[in-house]
């Protein structure tokens, strides 16, 4: 279901920590994160889940959310807020949780929990005014929009005037995985790769059967959504 556009939800994001206003400026990671871990994005990262999970299993690696609608920033700000201290409690990093049970938390401190995790909410075809070049090591495409018209391919995220983009963004031995249920835009997105420079590393039509590349697989939303519905899932990986 699609969210309701929140009135002001252009400005609340910005009550959270979590959420780095972009703007106006370039956003170098490493200043963000105060270190020089690899930085990893996923653009459309809708209610935030799939990257959330990722952050708190893999400390080691700083994410990045990108997501187009303010509401739908807020909700996931909004979202790990609310259950940041049973996910603090889930994977036992730190003393927060205590504290928050204790009363000398009242509200999770999300950079405190989530130190390694921040979003922006800005269109991506204008992540290459933003982030410096060859800068981020991973990126992850999930359940993107299909544009399922033939005179509005331009627009899907796997079209190779993006992955021409996503090449200056990232590192040398750069990688993006995408994932979907939508077999056209998985085809077409093969043919695409076929006019980039990147190499197709690995694929399948049947994720969640395939040993290989279902090991460690974290499910979105829409994942387990359409997973249930019987739908199969397609995964490719590719590297610069």
């Amino acid at each position: 279901m699609r969210l309701r556009h929140k009135k002001n939800a252009e400005i609340e994001i910005y009550d959270h920590q979590i959420v780095i206003d972009c703007s106006e400026k370039v956003c170098d990671p490493s200043p963000i994160f105060s270190n020089n871990n690899p930085v990893h994005l996923e653009l459309g990262m809708g209610k935030g889940r799939f990257i959330t999970e990722l952050s708190v299993k893999n400390p080691d690696i700083n994410y990045i959310g990108i997501e187009r609608s303010a509401t739908i920033v807020l909700k996931a700000a909004d979202t790990i807020s609310d259950n940041g201290a049973r996910i603090t409690r889930a994977y036992g990093i730190g003393d927060h949780y205590e504290k928050i049970r204790t009363g000398e938390l009242c509200e999770p401190n999300l950079s405190s929990l989530y130190p390694n995790l921040r979003f922006i909410c800005i269109d991506i075809a204008k992540l290459g005014d933003i982030f410096p070049p060859h800068s981020i090591s991973k990126i992850y495409l999930n359940f993107s929009d299909p544009w399922p018209k033939k005179r509005h391919e331009i627009r899907r995220l796997t079209h190779h005037n993006f992955l021409l983009l996503y090449e200056k963004l990232l590192k040398s031995d750069g990688i993006i995985e995408f994932k979907t249920d939508n077999v056209d835009l998985f085809d077409f997105t093969l043919e695409e790769i076929k006019l980039s420079n990147f190499k197709l590393i690995d694929y399948t039509y049947d994720l969640h059967n395939d040993e290989k590349l279902s090991e460690g697989n974290i499910m979105t939303e829409y994942e387990e959504k359409f997973s249930k519905l019987g739908n199969k899932i397609c995964k490719l990986i590719i590297k610069k």
